[in-house]
């Protein structure tokens, strides 16, 4: 875990019909993007809010179309893990093994670890499953695959923790 993150990516383009399952993509990108730009910068969260939302989401920027997101499920993702970290921290550390706590975790990671853990905290009209998926896909984006199956890890046991009841076997007939 302490190889530098791959260099960030821009938010992301897709050239076909915007779905909202990739709206929420974006969303959810954009997000971990402004929390790591918070976490390293200390740039505000009015700023950092006002920034994705003009400058990049749904934009074009140096001749690219960047993908629209659903810009309320952006404020509510960095909204909520600001407000939420004093809660989110501690569950991501439980999750994590004792010997590296989450302030070690490179600040990518703690950015998509927060506001996975945030969703699965919050959003229950969205399965666990399909959180944890899409964090690693996040992850994905800027870090190697030892680091995405540490994410995919993490999310699946704070998931467990707040989501019992969706990783409860089936009654067997």
């Amino acid at each position: 875990m302490s190889r530098e993150p791959k260099p960030e990516p821009k938010p992301v383009r897709e050239p076909k019909p915007v779905r909202k399952a990739n709206r929420r993509g974006a969303a959810r990108l954009a997000a971990v993007q402004a929390l790591y730009q918070m976490d390293i910068a200390a740039t505000p969260l009015h700023e950092i809010l006002a920034q994705f939302e003009s400058h990049w989401i749904g934009r074009e920027v140096e001749g690219e179309q960047y993908l629209p997101a659903e810009e309320s499920f952006f404020r509510d993702i960095v909204n909520g893990v600001v407000e939420g970290q004093r809660k989110l921290d501690p569950l991501v550390d439980q999750a994590l093994e004792s010997s590296w706590p989450l302030k070690r975790v490179e600040a990518i990671l703690r950015s998509v670890l927060r506001a996975g853990a945030w969703e699965l905290d919050k959003r229950r009209d969205i399965p666990a499953r399909v959180v944890v998926s899409e964090y690693v896909d996040v992850a994905n984006a800027f870090v190697d695959r030892d680091e995405t199956g540490m994410v995919n890890a993490v999310l699946d046991e704070v998931a467990r923790r707040l989501r019992a009841g969706e990783f409860d076997p089936a009654p067997q007939g």
